[in-house]
């Protein structure tokens, strides 16, 4: 999920100080930059909150990074 490691670069933040802010875990992070794992629903909610961003947004399913409330 490209869109992940874009929004973590944005705020120039390490995977380890993302880590720290969301507890989820540095290797799972970077599993889920690279492709090589989808975050389950509630890692994805809760990176979304993280940068503000809809979960639409983090799956590319939408360019608008507003949450539709």
């Amino acid at each position: 999920m490209k869109r992940i490691k874009e929004l973590r670069k944005e705020k120039r933040m390490t995977q380890i100080a993302m880590q720290l802010a969301t507890g989820i875990d540095q290797a799972l992070l970077s599993k889920f930059e690279s492709g090589e794992r989808v975050p389950p629903t509630e890692t994805l909610v809760i990176i979304a909150d993280f940068f503000n961003v809809s979960t639409d947004y983090l799956l590319e399913r939408t360019d608008n990074r507003e949450i539709n409330q």
